[in-house]
């Protein structure tokens, strides 16, 4: 496999780059079987399952809930560090 080098200067124009380029990045396809195997394990829910899981309100309010709390954690530990680490005057 021979690699070409190619040398880039202010003045070489864009259109060379990108044939440059278009010609060293070739699409790779992964493997039929590969494709198959994952498509299998993805499982997309229907409309209407999803459309059922949002009309519980209690679950709906307790994902809520928990990701507001963990904002509120990383947030406080964020000013913590800050406070601890960020005021010390060097010098």
């Amino acid at each position: 496999m021979s690699k070409r080098k190619m040398t880039i200067s202010p003045e070489t124009p864009l259109d060379e780059i990108e044939s440059h380029l278009a010609g060293t990045l070739k699409p790779v396809a992964p493997p039929k079987g590969f494709v198959q195997h994952l498509r299998a394990r993805i499982h997309l829910p229907h409309r209407a399952e999803i459309a059922i899981r949002l009309r519980d309100w209690q679950t709906l309010a307790l994902v809520f809930g928990g990701v507001i709390s963990g904002g509120l954690v990383i947030l406080t530990l964020a000013r913590a560090m800050f406070h601890l680490f960020g005021r010390r005057n060097v010098g």
